[in-house]
């Protein structure tokens, strides 16, 4: 296997053990292959949930350039109940995941078929 198939791996068991999610391989694999080289750099690879401008930057590059969603207070109620699935007190919540629950939220998986 090689690093990305070990993080993937890593991403499924972070969706099993802490957010209580069986993970679609399919779409996780398909997420993570869309965060690009983000998963392998450290700081990159964790959104910060406790950053109110990291959270900006994923509603507006993941949830309307990405996913094609309107702005509004949807996209902010869909962040904060990833943040919640993945439990608030979870310092390291990987980019990928966090994606993954988003997708799975606006029932957007479409976009990556």
């Amino acid at each position: 296997m090689g690093k990305r198939d070990d993080l993937i791996a890593k991403y499924a068991e972070d969706l099993q053990a802490k957010c209580k999610v069986t993970p679609d391989m399919d779409l996780l694999t398909k997420v993570t292959i869309g965060c690009g080289p983000t998963i392998y750099s450290d700081d990159a690879s964790t959104v910060a949930a406790s950053d109110s401008e990291e959270l900006a930057r994923v509603k507006a590059n993941f949830l309307i350039k990405k996913l094609g969603l309107p702005d509004g207070p949807a996209l902010d109620a869909g962040i904060n109940a990833a943040i919640e699935t993945y439990g608030r007190s979870e310092r390291n919540k990987y980019r990928a995941v966090f994606y993954y629950l988003l997708v799975k939220h606006f029932g957007k998986e479409s976009v990556y078929a």
